[in-house]
């Protein structure tokens, strides 16, 4: 197989080479490469392969003057060290890359400039379309932005029919998981995570669903109990934690708004010589990958399902990258619960001196459909944005939702 050299010593793939390696037609690749027209799972993967092993790449300069479109979309978050953010990164560059798109990232800090750039293409044309996951943009700045293209927006900011938008029912989350630890027996519940005195609207939705709880249960929210934090990290819980500790009549059970508060409270927790969850349970929020290896495991709340881990990325590049720019309805992600060690009693049971567990009678899932596969899988439960905790072996976890 011969190539044409492109004038660096080095030979560049073209679209021909690709197909005769994959042995299928040049409209085959070119489908898969601009993700045109669907193609068999199988087919598309001999092409990737094939395009793995040339070193092709597409001239977008090329593309966009034959189709209008450069194949690249631009996705970016306020904080990519941010496990939460990071896996989701993962996720939604997979998706695209199984039809042919090109993602390039940024991190904006949160920045309104920066995100409001994003917003608008990165000011040139070869952008199809932006995810982003404002943090400090508004809706003013939004409507202004200086060039309209599609637009997908993730998280809790509501802008009203800007744009598409993916995001969580965090009330449902919170009031769940708060709802787990009185069910476990807890009854002096924290919760670490309030921002002072600007909350953003994660902080404002996920104590909401804490007070719910609480007042659900004829439990009181007092005030000591939701020591402020400036940020969602690690040390932002130690410290939260510490300050918690110090109180006449500590907590005996922490809501934690994300996983990174959480392990740094369950850190506090450890360097005061508490046992989790025997003095103190710990949950959290998130299910970044470290929560399951966290000693204790962490008990947690899964914003995306097996399934949404998979199809609310793809969902979001498709419409980020479609032609058209008026947006549609919010799309809700499906919101399970994952029980581990940091919420449950070990074998032999409450300390003497902790009240049993609620008798109160806990809410049924409904089951699954009858494809559905194991636990882990894909399968739902009841309602797309319920919430069920489901109780699994120490360090092991299930989801549904």
């Amino acid at each position: 197989m011969s190539v044409p050299n492109n004038g660096t010593g080095a030979a560049a793939p073209r679209l021909k080479d690709v197909a005769e390696l994959a042995g299928v037609s040049v409209k085959t690749v070119s489908n898969v490469v601009n993700g045109t027209t669907p193609v068999a799972e199988a087919t598309r993967e001999r092409v990737q392969r094939a395009i793995d092993r040339l070193g092709y790449q597409p001239n977008l300069t090329a593309r966009r003057l034959r189709t209008g479109r450069s194949g690249v979309i631009a996705l970016a978050f306020p904080e990519l060290p941010s496990p939460y953010f990071a896996e989701l990164a993962v996720e939604v560059i997979a998706a695209a890359r199984r039809v042919g798109i090109t993602v390039l990232m940024d991190d904006t800090g949160g920045d309104p400039a920066a995100e409001l750039r994003i917003a608008s293409g990165l000011g040139g044309p070869m952008i199809d379309g932006v995810i982003l996951s404002p943090l400090g943009l508004d809706r003013a700045a939004l409507l202004a932005r200086s060039r309209e293209i599609p637009l997908v927006l993730l998280g809790e900011a509501d802008f009203g029919p800007v744009a598409d938008r993916v995001h969580i029912d965090n009330v449902a989350g919170a009031r769940e998981a708060t709802r787990h630890l009185i069910d476990e027996g807890y009854r002096r519940i924290a919760a670490i995570g309030w921002q002072d005195p600007a909350p953003r609207a994660t902080a404002e939705q996920r104590l909401a669903g804490y007070q719910e709880a609480l007042a659900g249960a004829g439990l009181t929210a007092d005030q000591e109990l939701r020591p402020p934090v400036r940020a969602y990290f690690r040390p932002d819980g130690a410290s939260a934690m510490r300050r918690l500790l110090r109180l006449p009549r500590r907590p005996d059970a922490v809501f934690c708004f994300n996983d990174l508060l959480a392990l740094g409270a369950l850190r506090a927790a450890h360097e005061a010589g508490l046992r989790v969850p025997q003095d103190l349970a710990i949950v959290g929020f998130d299910d970044v990958e470290e929560a399951a290896y966290a000693i204790p495991s962490l008990t947690t709340v899964a914003p995306r399902q097996a399934a949404d881990r998979a199809n609310s990325p793809s969902a979001a590049w498709r419409s980020a990258s479609s032609s058209a720019t008026r947006p549609g309805p919010a799309d809700h992600a499906g919101l399970p619960g994952v029980v581990r060690e940091s919420s449950t009693w070990p074998a032999d049971g409450p300390p003497a001196d902790r009240p049993p567990p609620s008798r109160r009678p806990r809410r049924r899932a409904a089951p699954p459909p009858a494809h559905a596969g194991p636990p882990g899988g894909a399968a739902r439960c009841g309602k797309r944005n319920s919430v069920v905790l489901r109780r699994t072996a120490p360090g092991r976890s299930t989801v549904s939702g």
